[in-house]
């Protein structure tokens, strides 16, 4: 009896290599690799004994291992499963899909809430000051707004420099701007641990990577050090920032919420 292979069983292939892949690039992005292996080893295994041997006892104390293990790898990398689902979300096409659903368009930016941000941000780069900023844009930042001061004011270029003045008791923590309004601040982010951060840049740069990996944030920052600015968008770093670059990058994320 010859053993018929089809259309199907390609598509069934490919899927599986494709869910491979993916689970492999997460699993290297979280300096898990070798679980992988384990997983990988572990699960080729399981299906020897008991598809190919047909060992009955070690195939049923191995399929419960596999059932067991399944919510047992859910728990351990709750972070990276929740990072990946978020950025199959996050992909263009899934939120043209989400789009299309609510009958929602793309609403163009407010150039009024842009050029305070803008403006203050390239005086505290003038005087080194430090600051960080993060715009949210569709995925709410609630919990890192509980972590701060809420302060519920319009934008505002004086009082951005205000908040971030050496001396002032919330110039460490980042600024969270929501809906055309200063929310919160003070608000502590979450540390990136990308390996591929250049080594120059600071704990800021870090924070405004992890909110943007987290979310569709935009963090800009700007330099104690250097007084350079930079933004950090979908997990990526846009540097050394002029007034019309960072103007610019701000008008089109904004107007992609």
């Amino acid at each position: 009896m010859f053993f018929e292979f089809g259309i199907k069983d390609i598509v069934d292939i490919v899927l599986v290599a494709l869910m491979l892949f993916y689970i492999y690039r997460l699993m290297r992005e979280s300096r898990s690799l070798n679980v992988f292996y384990g997983i990988l080893v572990f699960v080729l295994v399981w299906l020897f004994v008991s598809q190919v041997l047909e060992m009955k006892l070690l195939g049923s104390i191995l399929d419960k291992l596999v059932s067991v293990g399944v919510i047992g790898l859910i728990v351990l990398f709750q972070e990276e499963i929740r990072h990946f689902l978020y950025n199959l979300g996050a992909h263009q096409k899934a939120k043209n899909l989400i789009r299309w659903f609510r009958g929602s368009t793309e609403q163009e930016a407010d150039k009024e809430s842009i050029m305070p941000i803008v403006m203050a941000c390239m005086n505290m780069a003038r005087g080194k000051v430090g600051a960080l900023i993060v715009i949210e844009r569709s995925t709410p930042l609630d919990d890192i707004v509980d972590t701060g001061d809420v302060i519920d004011a319009k934008i505002n270029q004086r009082l951005i420099e205000n908040i971030f003045f050496k001396n002032s008791p919330l110039h460490d923590g980042a600024m969270v701007i929501s809906n055309k309004r200063i929310r919160a601040a003070g608000c502590i982010l979450p540390v990136s641990h990308k390996t591929d951060i250049p080594k120059e840049l600071g704990l800021r740069h870090r924070a405004a990577m992890g909110i943007s990996q987290d979310s569709d944030a935009v963090a800009i920052v700007v330099s104690e050090e250097t007084g350079r600015i930079s933004v950090a968008v979908k997990g990526e770093f846009q540097l050394r920032l002029s007034a019309e670059q960072l103007e610019s990058i701000l008008t089109r994320e904004m107007s992609m919420v």
